[in-house]
């Protein structure tokens, strides 16, 4: 068996492909929406600095880890090593900040979306996507909290008072997926009879989430080849915020 990686950083392996398509989805939703000089905070392995950069002035993408070198050869990107928050960047330096899958691990959220209001320029946007806690499977112990569309909306609406509210959302090919990794979710939770999952801190489930949600991942794949591998971008979509969306996808925009 290949080795086990943390299931919290998303990459191209087969077996993440249902995650990996949407994340792309997000990126390429944010593109569209995005101009001059541009914030990422979460850089993750990198993949999204090919579709953000050409639509920026400027992109600064942070991460406490350093990604792939090959990704930051472009003229335009930098890239800062830092934890956050706070955020290492002077007030009113960015025309956009976007953030994919990030805000769920801070502990310090008020403080994180403080910070970025604060790094905003006026009129500036804030592109946030996060799980929508609903449909969430088991819980994750890399994750401080998860969302709902509400929480998410009480929690930016102190620092951004236009806040449009939208869901990634999947068709039929995805719910088929969906679907079945419910199932094997199942099948591993039902040993779960003292709800550990939930008793225990995070830190001491970590590695059995990591291992168990890999492996689950490899049994869908080997099982559901094809379904697996077709998933494409295209197949999410957005829309108005739901119960039965993926993810949350938030564009709030500073006064």
């Amino acid at each position: 068996m290949s080795r086990i990686q943390t299931a919290e950083r998303v990459s191209v392996e087969a077996s993440d492909n249902f995650v990996f398509q949407r994340s792309l989805l997000a990126y390429h939703e944010a593109a569209r929406r995005i101009s001059g000089e541009v914030l990422e905070i979460g850089t993750g392995s990198g993949y999204g600095i090919e579709v953000i950069a050409p639509r920026a002035a400027h992109f600064t993408t942070i991460d406490k880890h350093r990604p792939d070198e090959t990704l930051l050869r472009a003229g335009n990107v930098t890239f800062r090593q830092a934890t956050v928050p706070p955020l290492p960047c002077p007030d009113a330096s960015f025309d956009c900040v976007i953030s994919f899958q990030v805000i769920e691990h801070i502990r310090r959220d008020a403080e994180f979306v403080r910070e970025i209001a604060r790094v905003l320029r006026p009129g500036g946007c804030f592109i946030v996507t996060t799980p929508n806690a609903p449909m969430s499977l088991t819980r994750n112990p890399w994750h401080v909290r998860e969302y709902t569309a509400e929480e998410l909306r009480r929690l930016l609406e102190p620092c951004f008072p236009q806040i449009e509210a939208l869901g990634v959302f999947g068709n039929e090919k995805v719910t088929a997926y969906y679907e079945k990794n419910r199932a094997g979710v199942q099948r591993i939770t039902r040993f779960d009879v003292l709800d550990l999952q939930h008793r225990l801190p995070r830190w001491m489930l970590r590695i059995p989430y990591d291992l168990l949600n890999r492996l689950n991942r490899r049994k869908l794949l080997r099982q559901n080849t094809d379904l697996t591998v077709s998933i494409g971008r295209e197949d999410y979509r957005l829309g108005p915020v739901g119960a039965a969306c993926y993810d949350l996808f938030f564009v709030a925009r500073k006064a």
